[in-house]
């Protein structure tokens, strides 16, 4: 296993996921969103992401979510896996958009 193997794992869910059609949800506030993010990705700021579950269900897909540095979306992730929806930690927006362009 190399130094940067992980990264290789990584790569890898986020091209499933994308495959099957997920969704970005940029956790950023409005403000860091307008400074740049990935083309299609939806905006919904952290603090009131706990009232957006039932429209990220109705989505019907799976979510990547990303930010500036990974911490943001880390916490989106775990505060939506325990709400039943298949999403992951897609990291840092910059980094993120590598994997997704």
């Amino acid at each position: 296993m190399g130094l940067f193997s992980f990264l290789t794992k990584k790569g890898d869910k986020i091209q499933d996921f994308k495959s099957r059609g997920a969704v970005v949800i940029d956790v950023r506030s409005k403000e860091e969103f307008r400074g740049g993010h990935i083309k299609n990705a939806k905006n919904m700021p952290l603090p009131g992401l706990s009232s957006k579950v039932a429209e990220i269900k109705k989505m019907g897909k799976p979510v990547v979510f990303c930010c500036a540095s990974g911490m943001r979306s880390g916490q989106a992730t775990a505060m939506m896996k325990s709400q039943g929806i298949e999403c992951m930690n897609g990291g840092g927006w910059m980094s993120l958009q590598r994997h997704w362009s």
